[in-house]
């Protein structure tokens, strides 16, 4: 489990400045990260080292990410606030 220091880090690192990228990842780093295997924890630090308007693109499904760690994450985070 990450500690306190590391989720303070990312939940800074989540905030985009952005709305539509922070409504996403904010409460995902908060809620789900913590439970997050050590595998996808380093998936999701990949994912906040990208552009925002990359993050932007995918988020809003207009273009996916050709590296696989980071479609794993982003259909992670759309797949927990688009149910099926």
């Amino acid at each position: 489990m990450p500690d306190q220091t590391e989720l303070n880090r990312l939940f800074w690192h989540s905030r985009r400045g952005m709305l539509e990228l922070d409504v996403l990842l904010v409460p995902f780093v908060k809620e789900v990260y913590p439970s997050l295997d050590p595998a996808d924890q380093a998936r999701y630090r990949k994912l906040l080292a990208c552009e925002d308007q990359d993050l932007f693109g995918w988020f809003m499904e207009r273009g996916e990410p050709e590296d696989e760690d980071l479609y794993r994450m982003v259909r992670m985070i759309l797949d927990r606030v688009q149910p099926k």
